[in-house]
């Protein structure tokens, strides 16, 4: 079976620079609906036979604009696990700011995920964020038997980059070097198992009219 990993669309928090977890839901950006319509359409070819997403509202409503848009009846469940990161004292700021109060955090969150510590912060680090993930990804693929069982699964940037590369057994240290993952972005695995995955697909936004910009990928 393939998982088809999609983050959210592009918020306002996004736009601004702005450390955006699951205490936080800023409004979509009005072009990120017809982003939506977008991924919609460049997967509508695929038949998929469930869909579930993080129950925070720009993940939850942008599955249900990509589920319209593949013109298919499937059920779209939400589950808590798919949440992003709960980030603490970082929630809300922006990147400048968090760069003078919590630098070294800062630092480790970006580039070094074996180093982050929340002791200061409090939120999650990136090990409890996978060890909440993989439960849920086991049982969707459980739930989902079939060779050809495609599903869609909706989250955010930074929990679905740590999950994707936990899942195809990268190191902790190098959770990051695969680079970010753009909104309405798609990844793809494959996994016979549930134990075992493969990269099929890597942050494709190929099928997206607008030009990238900075604030886009996390």
């Amino acid at each position: 079976m393939k998982l088809y990993f999609i983050r959210h669309g592009k918020t306002q928090w996004n736009l601004e620079g702005r450390f955006q977890g699951a205490g936080g839901d800023s409004p979509l950006l009005p072009e990120s609906y017809q982003q939506m319509v977008q991924v919609g359409q460049f997967l509508r070819g695929t038949k998929f036979r469930h869909a579930y997403a993080s129950p925070i509202k720009r993940a939850r409503v942008t599955a249900q604009h990509v589920v319209r848009e593949l013109h298919q009846r499937l059920p779209l469940t939400l589950l808590s696990r798919l949440e992003e990161f709960h980030l603490g004292e970082l929630e809300g700021r922006t990147f400048q700011e968090v760069q003078e109060r919590f630098p070294e955090e800062l630092d480790a969150f970006r580039n070094h995920p074996d180093r982050y510590r929340t002791d200061r912060i409090g939120g999650e680090t990136f090990t409890q964020v996978i060890d909440r993930m993989t439960p849920a990804i086991r049982q969707i693929v459980r739930d989902n038997p079939a060779a050809d069982d495609n599903v869609l699964v909706v989250s955010h940037g930074a929990a679905l980059n740590a999950e994707i590369n936990a899942l195809l057994g990268t190191p902790l240290a190098d959770l990051r070097k695969r680079g970010g993952i753009r909104n309405t972005s798609v990844t793809v695995l494959e996994t016979t198992d549930g134990k075992h995955f493969t990269l099929v697909d890597w942050n494709n936004t190929s099928f997206l009219t607008a030009a990238a910009s900075p604030t886009d990928t996390i």
